[in-house]
């Protein structure tokens, strides 16, 4: 293990770096899209099934053909394999984000009506924290999904922990095998974690609690 570090350590945290930097602006791009999508197909319901059903279409495309459909677009290295993964994201958060606004409590809806606000007020400040969890839940299960597709656009030249994982398999070397995906594990299981922490914080309090 010390002679691994000892050989690749700089080469590690630069791979590390370049699988977060794909990652993360992938999922945040994402985020970006599928939330405020979301949150518009709750208000136009005939297009929702369509929209979400396109959505689903896309993720079942494997992830070797999607990457590979970018290269006559966007050629390759990095923004390629960001347009790939950025896709691969939608579904989770576009489809949990309709559903939790879906399933707000019309009694709380009405309430909020009551009160004197507006639609958008309600969604603002009633539907959209009471579906937060359910938001944050579709937003971990996608970062989960990126963090490891990521590791294929080594293939295309996006760089990331992939360059060890396939350089390994290429050269018959479980050093690098698990050099790469130890941390893509790793990074992982500390994204959810930390997501985790943000949809206990967003979860709405009652009093007994």
């Amino acid at each position: 293990m010390m002679a691994f570090f000892q050989q690749y350590g700089g080469q590690l945290l630069l791979k590390i770096w370049q699988h977060i930097y794909i990652s993360g602006i992938s999922l945040a791009l994402g985020a970006i899209v599928a939330v405020p999508l979301g949150i518009l197909l709750t208000r136009l319901k005939k297009g929702a099934g369509i929209i979400i059903g396109f959505a689903s279409v896309l993720q079942t495309v494997p992830a070797m053909a999607l990457l590979a459909l970018m290269i006559p677009v966007f050629g390759i290295g990095i923004k390629p394999a960001i347009v790939a993964l950025f896709i691969y994201s939608l579904l989770p958060i576009l489809r949990n984000t309709y559903l939790g606004m879906m399933n707000v409590n019309d009694t709380i809806k009405d309430a909020a009506k009551g009160m004197g606000m507006t639609n958008f007020q309600s969604m603002m400040k009633v539907e959209l924290p009471m579906a937060a969890p359910v938001i944050m839940s579709g937003i971990r299960l996608s970062a989960t999904y990126v963090i490891a597709w990521a590791a294929l656009a080594s293939y295309i030249g996006a760089g990331g922990l992939g360059d060890f994982i396939f350089n390994g398999l290429n050269l018959y070397q479980s050093d690098l095998i698990f050099g790469g995906s130890i941390p893509v594990i790793m990074l992982a299981l500390i994204t959810d974690y930390l997501l985790g922490r943000v949809e206990a914080l967003v979860t709405p309090r009652t009093e007994s609690e």
